[in-house]
């Protein structure tokens, strides 16, 4: 299987990595400080599962100099999406499918209609990693796991076949038949910790050391939920206690990738995450207070850092 890895950030380098190091057929799409170092040094994984050296990648800014490939695997940030669904046409042929294991709840569907609706697996990424330098990626738990499926939950060809290489590279993966369930199940969790640990600035543990800012991961984890529960009814009744509780239980020194990309001044996912807790709950009558003011309050950050 040819594989195109479209965004090489800290979860394309990770997994990218592993399937080129299995021998899989791996492209790397990148740019920047981060694919002249694919280029001249090539890629390193600093990990608790296994440290990795890669030391001469395909890596490009120009997804024709790959050509079409078997699978694309979306991993850009959310507000890049449009863009590069435009700028993945050269790696389509007839039978190109595309896994966007990308944050957000709607990036399946907004890649689907630059790129084609049936080709698009939505899927959910499990990892604590980011960009130490470029062309090192670090990761930083016990855990990294992919889960995908099938819009309409059906079995597919294209998922065994995805399952079938990603656990020959020794990735933790899964193919389930309720991913929507899944997107959304992260999202409760994923939106909450972007929200209170960037608003913060402060890791899990002081967060939740704090009586009164613990408060926040409860009632964020709950508003996501109960939009949740609006756009997708097969969401479970007690999902925002187990995101809560999962949170509890996270190392100390946890904390949501947004608030490294706030810290870098980059730019931020917030209207994708807090954002658009913020758009559906409206959409829906459903008050979002706690996530509205960290939207409100990250705003002025959301393009990087303000200038003054």
């Amino acid at each position: 299987m040819k594989i195109a890895v479209m965004g090489t950030g800290a979860l394309g380098g990770y997994f990218g990595g592993r399937l080129a190091a299995a021998s899989a057929d791996v492209s790397y799409i990148a740019r920047g400080a981060h694919l002249e170092a694919l280029r001249s040094n090539g890629l390193k994984i600093e990990s608790p599962l296994g440290d990795l050296h890669l030391p001469k990648v395909n890596a490009t800014s120009d997804p024709a100099d790959v050509g079409p490939v078997d699978m694309v695997l979306f991993l850009v940030k959310l507000y890049d999406t449009e863009e590069a669904a435009r700028a993945i046409a050269p790696l389509l042929g007839p039978e190109t499918s595309i896994v966007t294991f990308q944050n957000g709840v709607n990036s399946s569907e907004r890649i689907g209609r630059i790129a084609g609706e049936g080709r698009v697996i939505p899927g959910i990424a499990v990892i604590p990693a980011d960009v130490r330098a470029p062309g090192i990626v670090r990761h930083s738990g016990p855990f990294a796991r992919l889960v995908f499926g099938e819009p309409d939950g059906s079995e597919s060809t294209r998922c065994k076949a995805l399952l079938d290489l990603l656990k020959s590279a020794g990735i933790d993966a899964e193919a389930v038949a309720n991913i929507q369930v899944r997107v959304w199940e992260k999202f409760i969790m994923l939106s909450t910790l972007s929200a209170i640990t960037t608003l913060t600035r402060l890791n899990i543990g002081p967060i939740l050391a704090d009586e009164a800012c613990a408060e926040l991961i409860e009632r964020a984890a709950h508003e996501t939920h109960a939009v949740g529960q609006k756009v997708c009814p097969d969401l479970a009744s007690d999902a925002a206690d187990r995101a809560v509780t999962m949170l509890k239980g996270m190392p100390g020194h946890m904390h949501a990738s947004m608030l490294d990309d706030l810290n870098r001044g980059k730019r931020l996912e917030l209207n994708d995450l807090s954002g658009e807790v913020v758009r559906l709950g409206r959409q829906h009558g459903i008050a979002t207070p706690t996530h509205e003011l960290a939207w409100r309050a990250l705003h002025p950050y959301v393009n990087g850092q303000p200038e003054g």
